[in-house]
């Protein structure tokens, strides 16, 4: 195996200069999260996967490159159309089984453009003080402090540095939603057994077809400041997630509910605000998890639109300490870039089980500054564990790793100037290329260091299938391209030189010259940048990854970013190359292949774009 401490000095001088400032801040947290791609016609694929399962993806891609279809923004991008439209039918296919074998063909698709590179499936893994008790998580990344215990009822802790967005609709990343559940709830929540239960809501009743809901409120539920919270708040803050002018990332999750001909949802709240009534297009397993989720909970109308700057930005009501919430505790202070500070809410319908005084939240992605500060008691929790304490953690009885359902991976714009010129088969095998080229036991082992498993899919080992089994599994309905791996590809170290042989093998097919020794020849140079945010786990990975493109010769340059920065620039396109991650939302596959449709503000790589 070649080794990649061949490229060290060139990979460190490239380095230099270029470090400056996606879910989570951390190696080990996304969302939410934080989060992918084809190259062929919908006809073809579908073909493909009839006459068989174990046809490759490359031969996917050969197909598309061979129809001329490409992206509405660059020549090189996949087609979109049939993705978007499998995505739409998976929505409604009641057939268990025939709705997986759709959710097999739409990653099959995802994966055939390469565009995303998984690398390793995540583990949560943080530090709690042995002396606090009940902070719980759940496998989606959430971590709920509303009903910790801690010495004095004060407990101080950290989770990332300044939050993006604190609006429940707008929020798109784990450590987000985990201020949201702390100050909001909603319909229903994850109790500390990972289970869903009933929140704001009493009860529920389901029709016997599936298709309609009816939520029955909770008695004398009340926003912070002391007014009434009605079903009518439901009603209206779930229309605002689905309106286009909201811009919410998460709109699509909504495309479940039915909608009248005006667009809006077929949801209604009784006139005396007791009752809510959800109508479906199709019946949905995983709809109570959606009313878990922070992008449906309940915002204060009155807040929202009477907030100074609304009209150009939707989330101005909650962007300075004091905004009206619903969750067992409010936010009272906040420092930007350095400090908030939340306190019981004493209009929370269940604060009775809120011991916990305040909460003192440090804001930093600083890593050798969190774990400072944790060492010396400062600290009680810290949700940041840098790669250099990461082996001195593992010894210590504060470690906790715990599973979660994502996939940390890097992503390529698909319309990025590194491929034009190229044919969509070429921009594909380009990408192809680099994923094979990089040594994800490297990271595992050396950066990430918290026993996850490398990832040759994007949709990660344990999410169910919606039949009761795991869909990232060989049986009798569906076989992975690289059976024996169980993926995409083989990302062992025992098939790296195989790997690197057949990059070079790609490149030379998309029209990149190699000398004598391996290396890309000056005349058909590959440069392209890496965005990342500051944390040093993150910046480590893309250091990684330069490392393993430097040993054929691809220069990748890192470019930093403070984190809400990052997420701006990602969202836009602004990057040829990007570190990303996606924690998922709820267990089924849809969440992870649906932020890949033309219109959902989670998709990144640009797809249909």
């Amino acid at each position: 195996m070649k080794k990649k401490y061949l490229a060290l000095l060139l990979a460190a001088s490239m380095i230099v200069g270029t470090l400056a400032g996606c879910g989570s801040s951390t190696t080990t947290t996304e969302s939410s999260a934080p989060a992918e791609t084809t190259v062929e016609e919908s006809a073809a694929a579908e073909e493909t996967a009839a006459e068989s399962t174990e046809a490759s993806t490359e031969a996917a891609t050969e197909e598309a490159a061979a129809s001329g279809e490409h992206g509405p923004s660059s020549e090189a991008a996949p087609a979109w159309e049939d993705y978007d439209a499998r995505i739409d039918q998976i929505r409604v296919e009641t057939d268990l089984a025939a709705r997986e074998a759709l959710m097999h063909e739409a990653e099959d698709e995802l994966m055939s453009t390469w565009a995303i590179m998984p690398l390793y499936y995540y583990n949560d893994v943080y530090m709690q003080s042995e002396d606090i008790g009940n902070i719980y998580c759940n496998l989606f990344g959430y971590k709920y402090f509303g009903f910790a215990t801690a010495p004095g009822n004060t407990l101080s802790l950290q989770i990332a540095s300044e939050p993006d967005r604190l609006d429940p609709a707008l929020n798109s990343t784990v450590d987000g939603a985990c201020l949201a559940i702390l100050a909001f709830a909603g319909l229903y929540t994850y109790d500390e057994n990972g289970q869903l239960v009933p929140d704001l809501a009493e009860s529920v009743e389901e029709s016997e077809d599936g298709m309609t809901y009816t939520f029955t409120m909770k008695d004398g539920l009340m926003w912070s400041d002391g007014t009434p919270l009605t079903a009518a708040d439901v009603e209206y803050s779930w229309q605002r997630l689905a309106d286009p002018n909201t811009g919410a990332d998460y709109a699509y999750l909504a495309d479940v509910i039915a909608k009248n001909d005006d667009g809006t949802l077929q949801v209604e709240a009784s006139e005396d605000g007791k009752t809510f009534t959800v109508t479906l297009n199709a019946p949905c397993a995983y709809f109570l998890d959606l009313c878990a989720f922070p992008a449906f909970y309940p915002v204060p109308q009155a807040s929202v639109e009477g907030a100074e700057g609304a009209a150009d930005n939707p989330g101005a009501w909650c962007t300075e300490a004091g905004f009206v919430s619903s969750g067992p505790m409010v936010c009272t202070g906040w420092t930007h870039n350095e400090s908030m500070t939340y306190e019981k809410n004493p209009n929370y319908y269940d604060a009775d089980k809120v011991t916990l005084e305040k909460i003192d939240f440090m804001l930093s992605d600083d890593d050798t500054a969190v774990w400072n500060a944790f060492m010396d008691g400062s600290l009680q929790f810290i949700d940041t564990i840098g790669t250099d304490n990461m082996a001195t953690a593992k010894e210590m009885p504060e470690y906790h790793n715990v599973p979660t359902l994502g996939t940390y991976y890097a992503g390529f714009n698909v319309n990025s100037p590194i491929f034009e010129g190229k044919t969509v088969q070429q921009a594909a095998d380009m990408r192809k290329a680099m994923n094979l080229l990089v040594d994800r036991q490297y990271i595992v082992d050396t950066i990430a260091q918290a026993d996850q498993e490398i990832a040759n899919t994007f949709i990660p080992t344990g999410m169910g299938d919606g039949q009761g089994g795991e869909f990232r599994a060989n049986d009798d309905a569906y076989t992975y391209p690289n059976e024996e791996a169980v993926g995409y590809f083989d990302p062992s170290p025992e098939a790296y030189d195989a790997n690197v042989e057949e990059a070079i093998s790609l490149l030379e097919g998309a029209g990149y010259v190699f000398d004598e020794n391996g290396m890309l020849s000056e005349e058909t140079p590959i440069n392209l940048t890496y965005l990342t945010n500051e944390g040093t786990g993150n910046v480590a990975i893309g250091e990684a990854l330069q490392q393993d493109f430097a040993v054929i010769g691809i220069n990748l340059t890192i470019e930093t970013r403070e984190w809400s920065v990052f997420l701006n620039e990602r969202k836009d396109g602004q990057f040829d190359f990007a570190r990303e991650g996606w924690l998922a939302d709820y267990n089924d596959p849809i969440n992870m292949l649906e932020m890949w449709t033309t219109d959902s503000g989670n998709n990144d790589m640009q797809f249909g774009r």
